[in-house]
C-alpha cells in the first residue's frame, strides 16, 4: 500500500516513517509536511490527497504546543479541529482510509475512580488543547458518517462506516510522548536537574498530575501494526478508536525521578502540586487510559521505553554532572 504520513518532521512522524517503511504491507511512504501540508491552508489536505491517492492518510500533524493552544484557541481549532475535518473529507473523496492522532486531553481528567479512561467513556475537554482534538475528532466521524455511537464500543472489531463505499476511519489516543527530534520531557528534566545540581537546588517535580509516557517508537510500531492487519484482513478490520500507550502508570515526579535514576543524576527531588507552575493551560490530572488491543500486543512498560530511549539518544543528551 501507498502511505502517507503529515507532520513527517515531528516526534511521531519521524517514528512513523522509519516504522511504517519497515512493514512488508507498505510499498512507499509518502513524507508530507510543511511548506506543502499546511494546517492553516484549508486546501492543503484536498491537493495532496487527490495529486498522489494513498491507500491510507496518517495524520499526525498537529499543535502540540498546548499552552499556546490556551493562548489561542481560534488557531487551535483551525489547526488541530477544522484541518483535521479538511483531511478526512479529503480522504473519502478520494478512497483513502485515515489514521487521525488524537489525545488523552480529550477527557478533563478530573474523574476520581481510580479508573482508566476507556474509548466508550464520554469526552470533556478541560483545555483548548484537548478541545481542539476533540473537534478534529468529531469532524473526521462526520466526514466518514460514524457518530459516537458507532465508536462507542470501538477496537479491532469495530463497525465499519455506514456507507460501505466509505472507506474506514481509525482514531489512535495516545499520551505523554517522548522521544527525538525534538526536547521533550526526559531532556529538560535532565536540563533543569543539571541546572539545579550547578546551583544547589532541589529539584521541584509535580506529583498530582498522574498518566502514562509513550515512546513515540513504540506507538509508531503498533500504528505499523494496525496497517499490516488491514493489509490481511481488510481497511475494516482497524476501524474505530485505539487508545495506545505504553504500560503502567506515572506521576509527572515518578517520570521525572526515573529518567533521573536512568541518567545517573543524583539531584535531590522535592514532589509539588501543579498549582506551583502556573500555566495558560491545565492538563488532565487524571489523564490514565485503557490502551485497547493491538494485533502487535500490548505496548511495554513505559519504564523500559523510558530506558531504552535514554540509552539509544545518550549522545545528544549533555554529560549528568
Amino acid at each position: 500500500m501507498l502511505v502517507a504520513v503529515t507532520g513527517a518532521g515531528g516526534r511521531l512522524g519521524t517514528a512513523l516513517r522509519q516504522a511504517v517503511s519497515q512493514s512488508p504491507a507498505v510499498a512507499s511512504v509518502l513524507a508530507w509536511d510543511i511548506p506543502e501540508h499546511d494546517l492553516d491552508d484549508p486546501d492543503s489536505a484536498e491537493r495532496l490527497v487527490g495529486q498522489f491517492r494513498p491507500d491510507v492518510v496518517i495524520h499526525a500533524a498537529a499543535w502540540t504546543d498546548v499552552d499556546g493552544c490556551a493562548r489561542d484557541p481560534v488557531l487551535a481549532l483551525r489547526r488541530n479541529g477544522a484541518a483535521t475535518g479538511e483531511m478526512a473529507q479529503a480522504c473519502v473523496k478520494h478512497g483513502s482510509a485515515l489514521v487521525a492522532i488524537s489525545t488523552n486531553e480529550v477527557f478533563d481528567g478530573l474523574r476520581t475512580d481510580g479508573l482508566p479512561y476507556r474509548p466508550g467513556d464520554r469526552p470533556g475537554p478541560g483545555n483548548p488543547y484537548g478541545a481542539a482534538k476533540l473537534a478534529g475528532e468529531q469532524a473526521a466521524r462526520a466526514a466518514f458518517g460514524a457518530t459516537d455511537e458507532d465508536f462507542a464500543e470501538a477496537g479491532l472489531a469495530a463497525p465499519e462506516a455506514k456507507d460501505p463505499s466509505i472507506p474506514p476511519l481509525a482514531i489512535v489516543r495516545t499520551a505523554w510522548l517522548f522521544g527525538p527530534p525534538s526536547s521533550d520531557f526526559p531532556h529538560k528534566i535532565i536540563a533543569a536537574a543539571q541546572s539545579a545540581a550547578a546551583e544547589g537546588r532541589t529539584l521541584a517535580l509535580v506529583s498530582d498530575e498522574i498518566g502514562t509516557p509513550t515512546y513515540a517508537a513504540d506507538l509508531a510500531r503498533a500504528i505499523a501494526g494496525l496497517l499490516d492487519l488491514a493489509a490481511s484482513r481488510g481497511f475494516g478490520a482497524i476501524g474505530g478508536i485505539h487508545q495506545v500507550v505504553n504500560g503502567g502508570r506515572a506521576s509527572r515526579a515518578d517520570w521525572g525521578r526515573e529518567v533521573l535514576r536512568l541518567a545517573g543524576i543524583g539531584v535531590p527531588t522535592r514532589d509539588v502540586p501543579m498549582s506551583a507552575w502556573p500555566r495558560p493551560s491545565v492538563p488532565p490530572p487524571w489523564g490514565v487510559m485503557a490502551a485497547t488491543p493491538l494485533p502487535t500486543g500490548p505496548l511495554r512498560d513505559w519504564r523500559a521505553a523510558v530506558a531504552e530511549y535514554l540509552t539509544r539518544n545518550s549522545g545528544q543528551q549533555e554529560p549528568p554532572r
